[in-house]
């Protein structure tokens, strides 16, 4: 009798554990599946792509630091498929993400924009927190520039790099107290063949 208790639990303790590690492989997969869609290894080249799935594929891949400073808002709309390198414009994003995170003090809000205006598209990331001076917006975009205690001050510095490249402009609005919002304009045909001068974006309005 006592045998046949002890296999009877066994076999449920045998069903929980194959439960548990189908649900572990599951989120592994996930796992590898975010971070691939969000380097885009096996697409270097410039190709067209989603830029609202790229902005997904980030954030999954970023969430662990972002949860438990903000609430992710999202105000993403339709969007054409933009000639781009998507991995290199997932950095730009990222590194926009966990800015506006790392901005919050307490617990805040961090939303997530997208649209387009004529032959261009746009995507948006806003936070609630502490804002910048006058002074630190004419210098966010300087190589080693940074306002925090822990960090190179290349991330901004390389995203505008990486916007540049795409014939885009990053844009920002900010000021003491009332957040900051980034936002990348990129023209939906890509950069202006032979390197020319790109064209402005619309009016942020």
């Amino acid at each position: 009798m006592l045998k046949a208790v002890e296999l009877d639990d066994l076999k449920e303790d045998l069903s929980q554990l194959l439960d548990e590690s189908a649900d572990g492989l599951a989120r592994v997969k996930k796992i590898v599946q975010d971070l691939k869609d969000f380097s885009r290894v096996d697409q270097s080249d410039w190709q067209l792509a989603d830029l609202n799935a790229g902005l997904e594929s980030t954030l999954d891949v970023v969430l662990h630091e972002v949860k438990d400073k903000a609430d992710i808002v999202r105000r993403l709309q339709p969007l054409p498929l933009v000639m781009c390198l998507a991995g290199q414009l997932n950095q730009v994003f990222m590194n926009l993400i966990v800015n506006a995170s790392q901005a919050i003090n307490g617990r805040g809000t961090v939303t997530l924009a997208s649209g387009t205006v004529d032959d261009w598209a746009w995507v948006q990331v806003d936070d609630t927190g502490s804002g910048m001076s006058e002074e630190v917006l004419r210098r966010i975009f300087e190589p080693f520039y940074t306002t925090k205690q822990v960090g190179t001050g290349l991330g901004l510095s390389l995203s505008f790099s990486i916007v540049q490249r795409h014939g885009g402009v990053i844009q920002v609005r900010s000021r003491p107290g009332a957040g900051s919002q980034f936002r990348v304009w990129v023209p939906v045909a890509g950069p202006a063949p032979g390197g020319g001068a790109p064209a402005q974006p619309p009016t942020w309005d």
